[in-house]
């Protein structure tokens, strides 16, 4: 795993996002024994170069990336529903790749690979142009103080590197609980333009149903916090 400091990203397009921090999280003994046992075929080590997804995949099924995907609920549920698709999940931490892990052999899923790097490294460096069907980024950190803003990592630069990976067709889907970064990246995405709001009156739509709804989701939602979706388009003209 790579997650040293990295540097903050504000304004010219090639800089690079600072959106986690260093930290040693809890993990239990099941994770650690899960990273020990199956990250051999599973976890993909990331190097700086260029990848082969379907050399990764050992397929040419369509790829979706998950940027950041915690404990892996949602990975694990949108995989096992969609068994055409191949699915590359991202983190940094060992606790979550660890509970993945512990998904994928429970559930016998066979379409999930994790690459446990920082997820703009990997976008810049690893994945080819056009090569994704779609990109999910569900509950990023929100860096909620404004002095942090800088750190979230839907800004113009990184929008812009995403959507020139994804085939023209394909899909960008956002989501979020906190709504000053929801607004923050309805105004980045409308105006990258590669992209198009599917959302009508070019705002927010409704969770899709193929989006699972997380438990954390939920007892936000029964608290009044309220859950922005948004689902972007790459045009096919651009």
């Amino acid at each position: 795993m790579t997650d040293a400091p990295l540097k903050s990203d504000q304004g010219p397009r090639g800089t690079h996002i600072r959106s986690f921090v260093r930290r040693q999280g809890k993990i239990t003994q099941g994770q650690r024994r899960a990273l020990e046992r199956l990250s051999g075929p599973w976890v993909a080590p990331f190097w700086g170069e260029p990848i082969s997804l379907s050399d990764l995949f050992k397929n040419d099924r369509a790829v979706v990336l998950e940027i950041g995907f915690g404990m892996g609920e949602t990975t694990a549920t949108i995989a096992q529903r969609n068994p055409q698709l191949n699915f590359l999940g991202l983190e940094v931490y060992p606790a979550g790749v660890g509970a993945l892990l512990q998904r994928i052999e429970a559930e016998h899923i066979s379409n999930i690979k994790i690459i446990q790097h920082d997820a703009v490294d990997v976008v810049r460096k690893g994945l080819p142009l056009e090569s994704l069907q779609g990109i999910h980024l569900f509950f990023p950190d929100p860096w909620p103080k404004k002095k942090h803003h800088k750190r979230r990592l839907i800004q113009p630069g990184f929008a812009h590197d995403l959507a020139q990976r994804i085939v023209k067709g394909g899909y960008l889907h956002c989501a979020t609980d906190w709504p000053d970064y929801a607004q923050q990246m309805l105004d980045v995405l409308s105006a990258e333009p590669l992209l198009e709001n599917r959302a009508q009156a070019g705002g927010f739509c409704e969770r899709p149903p193929w989006r699972p709804q997380t438990k954390f989701e939920a007892r936000g939602l029964r608290l009044g916090n309220p859950v922005a979706d948004l689902v972007f388009v790459r045009k096919t003209e651009a």
